[in-house]
């Protein structure tokens, strides 16, 4: 079973110990689920500051 982890600096999902986007650190206790798929017209991408399209924790512990 593959356990997905959020980074703590930018809260993107992803599957690895460090993330993808940023190279922050990742954990395993996040909260919520955010699909964004066109970060331009997305009003709550706007105010997350995501400016690229991907999966992202609502909340990173």
């Amino acid at each position: 079973m593959i356990q997905l982890k959020a980074c703590k600096n930018c809260m993107f999902i992803s599957e690895g110990a460090k993330c993808p986007r940023c190279g922050g650190e990742t954990s395993r206790e996040w909260q919520g689920y955010l699909l964004v798929v066109d970060p331009e017209k997305s009003e709550i991408a706007r105010k997350m500051g995501i400016h690229a399209g991907g999966r992202y924790a609502l909340r990173v512990k």
